[in-house]
């Protein structure tokens, strides 16, 4: 059977911009030289978040904020250190077989939820079917459902829970079978939707699940004690944690501030103990000792939605899609260490034989005025003569905001193209591409793990999505699925590359912008505080404050 992907239509993975803001009681006193430490001698991070928090339910949500915030209240079997390689956490240790599809889980003693309860190996079978079962799956199951034995069955409601993969050995031993070999399977665990559940606490909350603070029960190294989906949350040490010894941070606020003045303002006045810097600041704080830069797998692109016009034109989105110059926004615009884009993969993700997939596969798109001139003279001629009036949606953060801007000035500038620019909370823009509402989009995601699947799987799928610009292409579709099962890695990453010049060079899905870098300050006694390329990418847990 093939692989089940139409549920892949999670959201661009986005990382998180680290600051705090006024509003929750202060913790620290309000000055340049803030010390580490609250007039309680707590240890308190003040951080803040791009946008609004869509969804903290781990089986539902899709999105790199909330993301980012569960990583740190929430662990699995394994969690991602310092260096993004996946370490034993909640499990203690796994045994491998020698074909690489059994995964023997033995889990640590004393790991406990935030009540007092043991977690145990059922807790991670309840969590895993309920993140596949047709009536509570989310947009992420396929994350499940396309490694482990049975799931995709169970996931479309023609397997028992006891066909699939995942067994309870007894407390403390969990044995997970796969399809197929899977090397990064290991990091996958690190990943939300493998964090597990306690039944009993989800039959007593019920529909409130996720909704507050007090309806979420955690085993990661913070707890939550203030949560507000606009506003942001409030973090303090799980005193159940296993590992708390190495957990040094006491309390953190995390408020949500989606304008970088704001947050260039708190910073310099000592209430934030990081900040991610707009480009219009970032030669003032190049030489500071508080400044750096961090990239990550994160591409951002122009989606066209294939199901709208005019975008239901393969000559008028190439025309869009050879129109603007990503070198230009990247340099002139962002000008905080991120990287123009011409491919949808973003450099450094793993290939084979120990080259990058990038520099296998080169570059796809290059930016063409001329030409995009006469693909747009031949869509115009297609469709009537006149292109309908044109929104392009964004995003109400600054980021977001300036890049839907940019594209708006290239469009009118190279092929005198008028467009409008609708501009929405970051949950709203979510909503606005799942129900179908918008012409093309401001877009980007995250890796999830580092191979290119985590990005070309996206736009496979049977019927076409919305999300996902309505792109359905039998041929794209054929590859990726091949890859999916392919055990040859030459082979494999030939069926990817290929799938990849399609979906850009063939089929115009996508307009590639840039892969995202960020320029920071960070106050200097702030150390270790990790940012993951992938997956889950806020990681505070290792966060140290210098003496």
């Amino acid at each position: 059977m093939k692989r089940n992907f139409w549920k892949k239509w999670g959201i661009l993975f986005v990382l998180v911009l680290l600051l705090s803001a006024c509003g929750f009681s202060k913790s620290s006193e309000s000055s340049s030289s803030q010390s580490e430490s609250d007039r309680s001698g707590k240890k308190v991070l003040n951080l803040s978040l791009e946008n609004d928090i869509p969804d903290l339910n781990q089986v539902t949500t899709t999105d790199g904020i909330s993301f980012d915030i569960l990583n740190n209240v929430m662990e699995g079997l394994y969690r991602l250190d310092a260096d993004n390689n996946p370490q034993p956490a909640m499990a203690e240790s796994v045994d491998i077989s020698d074909d690489k599809l059994t995964y023997t889980f033995h889990l640590r003693d004393g790991i406990k939820w935030s009540n007092g309860e043991e977690v145990t190996a059922h807790d991670f079978v309840f969590s895993w079917l309920r993140a596949l079962h047709p009536d509570t799956a989310g947009s992420y199951s396929f994350i499940i459902s396309d490694y482990i034995k049975g799931a995709e069955a169970y996931a479309n409601g023609e397997a028992t829970e006891e066909e699939v993969g995942i067994k309870a050995l007894n407390d403390k031993t969990l044995i997970v079978e796969l399809n197929d070999p899977t090397p990064f399977f290991l990091g996958l665990t690190a990943f939300a939707t493998y964090f597990p559940l306690n039944e009993d606490f989800i039959n007593e909350v019920g529909d409130q699940f996720a909704l507050d603070h007090e309806s979420i029960l955690y085993n990661g190294p913070f707890v939550l004690t203030e949560y507000d989906q606009a506003v942001g949350v409030k973090m303090e040490k799980n005193e159940h944690y296993w590992d708390i010894e190495n957990v040094e941070v006491d309390e953190i606020s995390m408020r949500v501030i989606k304008e970088k003045s704001t947050e260039l303002n708190l910073y310099e006045s000592g209430e934030l103990d990081r900040i991610t810097l707009s480009s219009n600041d970032v030669d003032e704080f190049r030489d500071s000792e508080e400044y750096g830069t961090v990239t990550e797998f994160t591409s951002w692109y122009l989606q066209f939605n294939l199901g709208k016009e005019p975008f239901d034109n393969f000559n008028i989105r190439k025309a869009f899609q050879l129109a603007y110059d990503p070198k230009l926004l990247a340099t002139n615009v962002l000008n905080n260490g991120s990287e123009p884009a011409y491919s949808l993969l973003p450099p450094g993700m793993h290939g084979v034989d120990g080259q990058p997939f990038r520099d296998l596969a080169g570059e796809v798109i290059e930016p063409d005025f001329e030409k995009a001139k006469e693909y747009l003279e031949k869509g115009l001629e297609e469709i009537g003569g006149e292109l309908p009036p044109i929104e392009l949606l964004t995003a109400d953060d600054t980021v977001a905001k300036d890049t839907a801007t940019f594209v708006q000035s290239q469009l009118k500038e190279n092929l005198g193209v008028d467009v409008s620019i609708v501009t929405k909370p970051y949950s709203g823009r979510l909503d606005s591409m799942r129900e179908d509402d918008y012409q093309f989009v401001i877009s980007k995601w995250g890796a999830d793990y580092n191979d290119a699947m985590t990005y070309l799987a996206l736009w496979v799928g049977e019927p076409a999505i919305p999300f996902r610009g309505n792109y359905h292409n039998p041929e794209y579709m054929n590859l990726v699925y091949k890859a999916q099962e392919e055990k040859d890695e030459h082979k494999r990453i030939e069926m990817l590359m290929e799938a990849e010049r399609i979906l850009l060079e063939e089929d115009a899905v996508l307009g590639p912008l840039y892969y995202e870098g960020s320029a920071y300050l960070q106050k200097s006694y702030i150390k270790n505080l990790v940012l993951h390329p992938y997956g889950a990418r806020l990681d505070l847990k290792y966060v140290t404050f210098d003496e």
